[in-house]
């Protein structure tokens, strides 16, 4: 699953987007709300995309950073480096 805003680009691997467990860590660790955990797992808000303050609280919360992380977060303004 990925959702593209402006600046940044999330993206969750299809394998972890059902694991409710992940999707509640992630919700609760975004301070923007870009993560919403729903009975099927992760979702997310498009509206709030843009409003990513690059603080790498979800990718602690997914367990793990660069390209193994379940979660990306993808710097579109910086040809689509991925934070880490």
């Amino acid at each position: 699953m990925r959702a593209d805003g402006t600046f940044i680009a999330v993206e969750v691997e299809d394998a972890a987007a059902g694991d409710t467990e992940l999707a509640r860590r992630l919700a609760e660790a975004c301070p923007v709300d870009i993560f919403l955990a729903s009975d099927s797992g992760v979702a997310l808000v498009d509206g709030n995309l843009d409003e990513c303050v690059l603080c790498r609280l979800c990718l602690d919360a997914a367990g793990a950073r660069g390209a193994g992380s379940p979660v990306k977060i993808i710097k579109l303004y910086d040809d689509g480096a991925l934070l880490d």
